[in-house]
């Protein structure tokens, strides 16, 4: 049985819920390839709506994970807690940003992703200093996130022309 590890404040604070993925954020080995799988879900039903709404949701989810991840890590005095999944789910999105639906490239665009956040290459490794604030924590997953984006587009654009 799994035993996930929490904070006290994750299910009493809706930021701080946020910030752990709705719980994942809790398992206790690789909660950041957890948080990344579990955006999948939410992924598969805004590439469904019209073409402008996934990159407005995208601004979104970016825009306010500075707030959610800053303001749960400043709330539990740690600069970026392991838990804290909210930006997995920024650069995951972003990695998929207007990608064509197969299953295919969806599990290329994990791997792709998961690759780049966790080997963090540069430019991602200059980000690797954390200072707690919520952009900081966000940086190096949404430049892993847009490094993926441009080398799935690549792959896509190699593979179908």
């Amino acid at each position: 049985m799994i035993k996930f590890v929490y904070p006290a404040s994750v299910f009493k604070n809706p930021v701080h819920f946020l910030a752990f993925g709705f719980g994942i954020g809790g398992m206790p080995k690789a909660p950041d390839t957890y948080g990344t799988l579990l955006v999948i879900p939410f992924y598969l039903l805004i590439m469904q709506l019209p073409l402008l709404a996934y990159p407005a949701i995208l601004l979104v989810v970016l825009i306010s994970g500075i707030y959610i991840c800053g303001k749960t890590a400043s709330d539990m005095g740690v600069k970026d807690h392991p838990g804290i999944v909210w930006d997995e789910f920024a650069g995951f999105l972003l990695t998929m940003l207007f990608v064509p639906f197969e299953w295919y490239w969806l599990l290329t665009g994990f791997v792709l992703y998961r690759g780049f956040d966790i080997l963090q290459p540069y430019p991602i490794s200059l980000l690797k200093e954390k200072t707690g604030t919520g952009l900081s924590i966000m940086a190096d997953d949404v430049v892993a996130g847009f490094l993926s984006f441009l080398v799935l587009h690549s792959i896509i654009f190699v593979v179908t022309n």
